[in-house]
């Protein structure tokens, strides 16, 4: 598949869901909204990574984006871990890298939104790498209030963190948001 498309950064997959696609890089963060793996217009677009983000070093968060679509492609079903019981039957997230393997175990799950650049509160889509114990124990603490349940999961400075991003439609400009911690 690298062979096909340089920008393929890795493959996400969550047993026994529809979320079983390829993931993607590029220096134009927004490509991938409006363009398949072949790069071909698609109104799903693809699931990519964050253009901050680092998966050779790898950066203490890795964002990956992607549409709530209605058919349930791409991050469509990605909302159904508002429940509780569906976490249960899902709490772990596959994501390998071009690099290397990774087994994720989902930790929080919540709703947010795109604020304006002057609202000071918790941004999860900046929080990418931690430059300290506390910056990383704080944003951890700000995703556990935010979340939806308790998974009894928890990180500490120097795990390497997964977070789905995809559209929610309850306000504008709201995200439905799944953080994982690699655990191997």
């Amino acid at each position: 598949l690298y062979l096909r498309n340089k920008n393929l950064i890795g493959w996400l997959k969550i047993a026994d869901t529809k979320i079983d696609y390829p993931v993607m890089q590029s220096n134009n963060g927004e490509y991938y909204l409006d363009h398949n793996f072949n790069q071909e217009y698609d109104k799903n677009g693809t699931l990519f990574v964050d253009n901050d983000c680092d998966v050779l070093r790898p950066s203490d968060n890795i964002i990956i984006y992607g549409h709530n679509m209605k058919s349930g492609e791409m991050f469509g079903s990605l909302e159904k871990y508002k429940n509780e019981s569906y976490y249960q039957e899902h709490p772990r997230i596959e994501f390998d890298t071009i690099y290397e393997t990774g087994t994720y175990e989902v930790m929080f799950a919540f709703l947010s939104r795109v604020f304006y650049e002057g609202e000071i509160t918790f941004k999860y889509y900046q929080f990418i790498n931690a430059s300290s114990d506390q910056e990383f124990s704080s944003a951890i603490e700000a995703m556990k209030e935010l979340s939806l349940y308790d998974t009894g999961v928890t990180a500490n400075y120097g795990d390497q963190l997964l977070t789905l991003s995809t559209c929610d439609y309850t306000e504008d400009d709201g995200r439905f948001v799944v953080v994982a911690k690699k655990i191997s």
